[in-house]
Parts: C-alpha cells; sequence; structure tokens
C-alpha cells in the first residue's frame, strides 16, 4: 500500500491436496482458501524538449492462505527496475528486491464482502547500477492498513485499501553509514489502492 497501483491477479498452475473437497461456487473465503494478488506496472516517458526519456517497470506477486476461517498469511516477493538518459547518456539505472510477509484478519470473511485488518513487513535491496562500485541501500519497512474486499463472482474479488501506520528505516551499504527511519500515522484516503484477486 506505499503508493496508488493497478494490481492484477496472477494465475498459476499449483494447487493443494485440499482443493478438490472445497466448494467450487462459493463466494468468500474459508479455510485453506488460497488467494493470489500482486502488482504489475509498466511505463515510459519520451520528452523531446530535452531528449529525456524515461523507463520503469515492477512485478510484485503475493500469495494468501488461510490458516483459520478468519485469518490469512501471506508470502510477496518484487522485482523494480527505474531508468533514465538525456541525449542518449544513462542518468539513471537502479533496480530492487523485496521479499515480504503479509497477515491479514477478515471480518464475515464467508460473504460476498468483508473487512480486513493487514499487518506487513518488507525487505527491500535497491542498487544504483551506473555507480562503480555498486551502490546500494537496504531497507526494512512494517504497516498496518484497513480495507474491504468484494467478490463479483466465486473467484475474483475486488479489494480497496489504505495505509495506516507505517514504519520504514533505510541504510546505505557503506562504511559509516546511518539509518535513515520514517514514521506515518493516518490513513490518507486520497491514496486508497485498488486490486484484484483470484481465489483457487
Amino acid at each position: 500500500m506505499k503508493k496508488i497501483i493497478l494490481t492484477v491477479a496472477a494465475v498459476f498452475a499449483f494447487g493443494f491436496a485440499n482443493a478438490q473437497d472445497k466448494k467450487e461456487s462459493s463466494e468468500g473465503f474459508s479455510k485453506g482458501d488460497v488467494f493470489v494478488t500482486g502488482a504489475f506496472s509498466l511505463g515510459s516517458t519520451n520528452n523531446k524538449n530535452n531528449d529525456e526519456k524515461t523507463s520503469s517497470f515492477e512485478i510484485a506477486p503475493q500469495v494468501n492462505y488461510f490458516v483459520t476461517e478468519n485469518i490469512s498469511v501471506g508470502l510477496k516477493v518484487g522485482f523494480a527496475s527505474d531508468k533514465a538518459d538525456v541525449n542518449g547518456v544513462d542518468t539513471q539505472d537502479d533496480s530492487s528486491v523485496s521479499f515480504g510477509l503479509a497477515g491479514r484478519y477478515y471480518f464475515t470473511p464467508a460473504s460476498k464482502f468483508s473487512l480486513f485488518g493487514e499487518l506487513g513487513a518488507e525487505y527491500v535491496s535497491t542498487t544504483d547500477n551506473l555507480s562503480t562500485p555498486e551502490f546500494k541501500v537496504n531497507g526494512f519497512g512494517a504497516g498496518l492498513g484497513l480495507g474491504m474486499n468484494y467478490f463479483v463472482s466465486s473467484n475474483f474479488s475486488i479489494e480497496a485499501g489504505v495505509a495506516v501506520l507505517n514504519f520504514a528505516s533505510a541504510k546505505a551499504d557503506v562504511t559509516g553509514a546511518e539509518n535513515v527511519t520514517a514514521f506515518s500515522f493516518g490513513g490518507d484516503w486520497r491514496a486508497v489502492s485498488f486490486g484484484v484477486n483470484y481465489k483457487f
């Protein structure tokens, strides 16, 4: 929930041993359900006034599993890239990888519409590929958010969420570097994230 981004469901060809025992047509969530969500974005700009070009890419799938009727736990991984050049000369080439865990508590999970609270933590490592040697910044973040989920079919649901509490800490991977920390509290309803989930 760091930024507004269109999320898409990624459908993977894997199954769980109890998948065949569940009702195929039920809306809502129940114990043993698995859903996939995540982020995918691709963008570019071409400013012909100063011959500047930029490109960005991000993919960050997330898989959640319901360990109880109300609680799901999830694992997410991500990769992002940001590049820029002016007059054909590279001015930015950053790449990052991330790994995270998330836990959700759903209210009325078995219904078509439900509310949830999410607690998540994430590790991110960003590399400046233009530096010699490469310059890295490693960071950790944790946050608490609120959201709502609405099933449009037995497998697909739409969700909206907003961050309520966030903490982040980052440190450059160089000798003598100090941590840079940030903390925020309060929901910004101008920065609501929207997503699509696919339930197996």
